[in-house]
């Protein structure tokens, strides 16, 4: 097979053809060498069209609608080609983004709870594209605030210019809108029409809606109450007869997560229910009709009553035990902020600002604000450390933005959610803060403030305040640092990923003819593999040494040909000539001489490459990529030198029986296509070590 790729868009376009068209796509994504492909009719997919392509080393269906097209190690080109196709733009097909594809991948280390992780990937896919703007904002308020510690402008003043209050609208355009950004990202993540989520969350906002707000409103059937707790007016209209509390949802994201959640079964109900030529006019239509008023009537209230209830509990917490109080706010926190539940706290400030002259909030408040930011900063320096450049340059911003402009969303919203191992260890550095604050008896404020580095000085006792955030802010950076916020196979996947980004942009200067080889048989250990086809085996019988490249057996057993193995990728030879070994034990070694290009966090797969440039493929059973590393102890690490004999991982055998996957270890010659030839010697059993194929180029 011709593995030279012609022209990308023409690649792109005939594969899109070879599938079915984008209609038949329901989703698409890539691993290191394959193009993944979930249909919705995997008979129309013309598989002898695609295998025939220049620039495909081969095509498997299968079950569930499922194909996978082998491309090699440009596959993310030509993944990016495809998904670039004005018809994959227009059409109704939604491949998942690259931020889902990690999410996959993260979906394998979760925890014991799935609901959890949902809710928490749920959070995170709505506020994470929100990132850029909400970094931009949280900027603009860290310079008014050093404009304000060094007494240059007055914030909170009635009379300010219009030039402040135009800056004020800068920010606030982002913090105000919040709701409608993220009731579509939401959507988007329940694969609803974002746009019709959006519009939904955008009925409580508009000037319509916020004309009836206040005891001013000239709107009839306006009615207002005073909350004496928390200092907060409370207006109800006449709505069809019904009685519906106003709110304004400025900066609200429970209210929109909650409605979006309960719009997507709506919006897949009716669906069903309505024929799909007119689907375009009427699912919006009753989507609108239904959900407008149930978020107005409902779901909106309950957000409000939620934190004006949370509110005045805290007031009568603080009267009555302030010790549990300080230790409390920062605990809760970090579980109010994601939700939006913490405005009604602010308008408790402000209460008690305004009626006893300062506030007790604000101080434990500040605990949680500086254990968030150590964690943030925890974050940063690993990111320095293990050279990731996206992480590194999220968490800088988001540090900035919360240690000068006392802004957590960024942190929150851009890592912590991200990485559930974070939230643990930013809760530690929240009860030591809060247990100092608590202990040394309180911390009090008399103005309304972020909590960042520049407004330190309006706390007081400014000692006990200035000791409680730092001991929250390094106890929280100390922790996330030292036990990382990625899992042990996160990091080695993470770090291989990098590894293998940083070896592409070194093989970018290299000769084409040398790159190609090198980028599939490195892509081989993460995923399966893949390479060049067509051998020479032979009959049984060892090589002679010194005829070409001897490749020894990985591990004892019998030795069989690939024609034996039941996968159709490397019975196909699509992944290069090799054999397979019925292992007698776990115990497995390298097979030659070389550069451990690639060894799967996993634990089933590794690729070698010789001085000579022959790409060796170690893969131990089939599927047991799915055991997610249980059962495999591996021993090296990519990038060291191994020579023939030495320990790449010990297997258990029995759970892998256990696991019901095939033990059969397979060693193969991924770059098969480039060389003179390769010849297989099987039905023999052999100890470790001994030749089973020889390599000629």
């Amino acid at each position: 097979m011709n593995t030279h790729a012609q022209s990308p868009d023409k690649l792109a376009e005939k594969i899109l053809r070879g599938v079915g068209g984008p209609e038949n796509i329901e989703s698409l994504t890539h691993c290191a060498t394959r193009l993944r492909f979930q249909l919705h009719d995997g008979g129309k997919a013309d598989q002898a069209a695609l295998d025939a392509l220049d620039g495909v080393m081969g095509t498997v269906p299968q079950s569930g609608d499922r194909l996978q097209i082998v491309v090699g190690g440009g596959v993310a080109n030509v993944y990016s080609d495809i998904m670039s196709l004005p018809a994959m733009r227009g059409s109704g097909a939604r491949p998942p983004s690259d931020a889902e594809v990690k999410a996959a991948m993260r979906a394998k280390s979760r925890g014991r709870f799935a609901w959890l992780d949902n809710f928490f990937e749920y959070l995170s896919d709505s506020f994470r594209p929100l990132m850029g703007v909400l970094l931009g904002a949280s900027l603009i308020i860290a310079i008014t605030s050093v404009l304000e510690a060094f007494g240059l402008i007055d914030t909170r003043a009635t009379d300010k210019s219009s030039t402040w209050v135009f800056v004020d609208a800068m920010w606030r355009s982002v913090l105000f809108f919040l709701p409608i950004m993220v009731a579509y990202n939401a959507s988007k993540k329940l694969r609803v029409d974002p746009w019709l989520g959006a519009a939904v969350m955008a009925a409580m906002m508009t000037p319509n809606y916020m004309s009836m707000l206040g005891s001013s409103s000239e709107v009839p059937g306006v009615s207002c109450t005073t909350n004496e707790t928390l200092g907060s007016e409370q207006c109800v209209a006449k709505v069809f007869g019904l009685t519906m509390q106003l709110n304004d949802y400025g900066g609200q994201v429970f209210v929109p997560l909650a409605m979006v959640a309960l719009l997507a079964l709506l919006y897949r109900g009716l669906q069903r229910l309505i024929p799909e030529n007119v689907q375009l006019v009427f699912v919006p239509f009753f989507s609108m009709l239904i959900m407008i008023p149930i978020t107005a009537f409902l779901i909106g209230p309950m957000g409000i009553w939620a934190g004006n209830g949370l509110g005045s509990g805290l007031a009568w917490l603080n009267s009555n035990a302030p010790i549990v109080f300080a230790i409390l706010i920062p605990m809760l926190y970090p579980f109010l902020v994601p939700l939006g539940l913490h405005w009604p706290l602010n308008a408790l400030m402000l209460q008690n600002i305004s009626t006893i002259g300062d506030d007790f909030i604000q101080g434990p408040m500040g605990a949680w604000n500086f254990a968030c930011f150590g964690a943030t900063a925890g974050v940063l320096l690993l990111s320095i450390r293990h050279r990731e450049k996206e992480m590194r340059q999220t968490a800088t911003g988001a540090l900035a933005a919360g240690l000068f402009g006392g802004v957590s969303e960024p942190s929150l919203y851009g890592i912590h959610l991200r990485f559930k191992r974070i939230y643990p260890r930013m809760l530690v550095g929240c009860l030591v803060g809060g247990v100092i604050v608590g202990l040394l008896g309180g911390v009090d404020t008399e103005v309304f403030a972020f909590t960042s580095l520049l407004t330190i000085p309006v706390f007081s006792p400014m000692v006990t305040y200035g000791i409680a955030i730092t001991a929250a802010f390094f106890t929280a950076m100390v922790l996330v640092y030292f036990s990382d916020y990625r899992s042990p196979e996160e990091r080695a996947q993470a770090n291989a990923e990098r590894d293998a980004d940083e070896r592409a942009a070194r093989d970018d200067s290299a000769a084409a003819d040398v790159r190609e080889p090198l980028a599939v048989g490195a892509a081989t250990a993460a995923v399966g593999g893949s390479g060049a086809s067509a051998g020479s085996p032979v009959a049984a019988g060892a090589p002679a040494p010194g005829e070409g490249i001897v490749l020894a057996a990985p591990v004892a057993g019998r030795v069989i040909g690939l024609d034996e193995v039941a996968d159709p990728f490397f019975a196909s030879r699509v992944l290069g000539e090799g054999v397979g070994i019925e292992p007698a034990n776990g115990h497995v070694v390298s097979p030659v001489d070389g550069e451990l290009v690639t060894a799967a966090v996993t634990g089933h797969s590794f690729g070698i490459r010789t001085k000579d440039g022959v790409q060796v493929l170690v893969h131990i059973g089939l599927d047991t990529v799915q055991m997610n590393g249980e059962g495999f102890d591996v021993r090296v690490e990519p990038g060291q030198q191994v020579f023939v004999g030495d320990l790449l991982a010990e297997v258990d055998l029995d759970a892998v029986h256990a696991a019901q996957h095939s033990t059969i270890t397979l060693m193969t010659v991924t770059n098969t296509a480039y060389l003179a030839s390769v010849e297989a010697h099987t039905g023999q059993d052999v100890t470790v070590g001994a030749p089973v194929v020889i390599v000629r180029r």
